[in-house]
């Protein structure tokens, strides 16, 4: 390339950022390596010669058609698919063919059109040879300009117009070569035949494109020595477009533009596998968050109705307290002033009339309280595993047609089929039994130590027993020391008074330290239940949050570059 001038320097290094900077975004993206190596040839494309490609069908005249515009015969012609290659020609003092791979071969020629154009020479389109093909579909996105030859025995053919739609995704500017029109009768059937690659081209490309009808072989016959075919072939206008229309401004244009049509069909591609892929993690987002909704709304039911059934714990204290308070209005009385100093017998009264079931009634309260709370749990789990039963199944349809292959969507199923199945193990393997065991464990474990006694294999009714008739003997301990000490008709009332005073001091202690006591233990055991499953499904959740994190950054970097890339087109096209 030519020295630049200051503008164009400032050009290029601003189009080198952009293409840099969407590397980058690529490889934070995870884009495929085809695409990667796309842009990275683009961005080397910078500093090589003006590189003209030529494509087309094999028996399309390619060949014929280079060795036409070089004037010499540098390529093999043939009926049958002659090049199996990449053909490069290079301007060279000597003529020679370099072989760099098997695919790509150098050729070099002392031919004035190659100091300031390189030609690419490719297998054809619908060679036999799939590798071919592929060979020159990668090829294209380096081209600064792409002559596009089709024969006039099967003009403008589908794989031809297939192969067009790449050339457009592309963003790359093509000239359509009619070849071989020496086999058409009359003017008009050429004439015909252009306008309908032309009409047919736009519809493909959205621009009308420049169709220039020849016939290589009668070129090439008038530059052997038989200029009287030179007319005929019309070669003049297009050698006339490549030698003079592809001046130094244009080249540069179109070499400055090219990397840029690259760049952006990229951004654009993968903008759309973002914006895809966002959608998807909004779904999973909503998946998470009615999740989120279900266990809050579980929360809320479960303290809700917890409450309600240690009210009913509660009423059950609140019975043997009223008891108590009856017992000793039926008690302390000066006509029962002898059984009052039998200790023996106050006590075993007390524990009959106001203990009496009341440590079986707490036990049966808190037995259902396990139950319900067990049963709520498992309820719970199955509900999160259906959810995400459903979310699998919608994930497996919305992934069919993904146009990137990479790994978010392996990494991103695997993710919900592993808190799938961790769900539907817990489901399956919930031992009601046993977790009730547990709970009634943990909450026996806890009362005992409020009554300062071993657990061991006391149950929770015993338990509170315990601690109903240590405060029973608390109270009739002195109930009775006050009454042998003081024996009088204004002793008695007191003292009874004293007792209920006592009494209902003891019980509600003992009230609210076996409530707050329980009500620890299954608060505990509610927000145990719901870490398990946060727990189980947060891999997920950290999945989703961190990839629409990143897809976001990556879109918003994306977005800038596409702002730059559209800038720089259009201060190119006003060079």
């Amino acid at each position: 390339m030519r020295i630049l001038n200051k503008p164009q320097e400032n050009m290029l290094n601003r189009e080198r950022k952009l293409l840099s900077d969407l590397r980058v975004a690529l490889v934070n993206f995870g884009a495929s390596q085809e695409d990667q190596k796309t842009l990275a040839s683009s961005f080397h494309q910078l500093d090589e010669l003006f590189l003209l490609v030529v494509v087309g069908e094999f028996n399309s005249g390619k060949s014929a058609f280079i060795n036409a515009l070089l004037g010499e015969n540098v390529l093999k012609e043939g009926v049958t698919p002659t090049t199996t290659q990449i053909n490069i020609l290079r301007y060279g003092s000597v003529s020679e063919r370099n072989v760099e791979d098997e695919n790509l071969h150098v050729l070099t020629a002392p031919i004035e059109i190659l100091t300031d154009i390189s030609i690419v020479d490719t297998p054809g389109t619908n060679a036999i040879i799939r590798q071919h093909e592929e060979i020159t579909s990668q090829f294209v996105p380096r081209s600064d300009l792409v002559l596009f030859i089709t024969s006039a025995d099967r003009p403008f053919t589908e794989s031809e117009r297939t192969f067009m739609q790449q050339i457009r995704d592309w963003g790359k500017k093509v000239v359509v070569v009619l070849n071989k029109i020496d086999l058409f009768e009359d003017v008009a059937d050429i004439e015909r035949v252009t306008t309908y690659i032309r009409d047919n081209t736009r519809k493909l490309l959205d621009i009308t494109p420049e169709v220039f009808p020849v016939s290589s072989r009668l070129a090439q016959r008038a530059k052997e020595g038989e200029p009287s075919y030179w007319e005929v072939s019309r070669f003049e206008p297009l050698e006339t477009y490549v030698h003079e229309t592809l001046d130094e401004s244009e080249r540069l244009q179109l070499k400055f533009q090219n990397p840029l049509g690259v760049g952006m069909h990229l951004v654009d591609k993968y903008n759309t596998e973002i914006n895809g892929r966002l959608d998807l993690l909004q779904d999973d987002f909503t998946t998470l968050e009615d999740v989120e909704k279900q266990l809050s709304v579980y929360k809320e039911d479960m303290y809700r109705d917890f409450e309600f059934r240690m009210s009913d714990i509660e009423n059950v204290l609140f019975d043997m307290e009223r008891r108590g308070i009856d017992y000793f209005d039926d008690t302390l009385r000066l006509a029962r002033v002898f059984d009052l100093l039998n200790k023996s017998r106050i006590e075993k009264e007390f524990e009959q009339r106001v203990v009496a079931d009341s440590p079986q009634q707490v036990e049966t309260k808190v037995g259902e309280l396990i139950d319900w709370l067990v049963d709520s749990d498992l309820r719970q789990w199955q509900a999160v595993m259906e959810h995400l039963a459903d979310r699998r199944r919608q994930h497996k349809e919305r992934i069919v047609g993904d146009s990137v292959s990479t790994s978010f969507h392996h990494d991103r199923q695997h993710l919900i089929e592993s808190v799938g199945r961790e769900t539907n193990r817990v489901v399956e393997s919930y031992d009601k039994t046993a977790e009730a065991e547990k709970i009634a464990s943990d909450a026996q474990a806890s009362v005992a130590a409020l009554a300062a006694v071993e657990v061991g294999a006391v149950g929770l009714g015993t338990l509170v027993a315990i601690i109903a008739t240590t405060a029973a003997a608390d109270i009739t301990g002195v109930l009775l020391a006050g009454v042998v000490a003081a024996l009088g008709l204004f002793v008695i009332p007191a003292r009874k008074r004293q007792a209920k005073a006592e009494l209902r001091a003891k019980i509600a202690d003992m009230r609210l330290q076996l409530i707050q006591t329980l009500r620890k233990q299954f608060e505990s055991e509610i927000e145990r239940s719901l870490q398990q499953i946060n727990d189980a499904i947060s891999p997920y959740t950290r999945f989703v949050r961190a990839e629409r994190n990143k897809l976001q950054e990556v879109r918003s970097e994306m977005d800038e570059i596409k702002v730059g890339l559209n800038r720089l087109q259009v201060e190119i096209e006003e060079l």
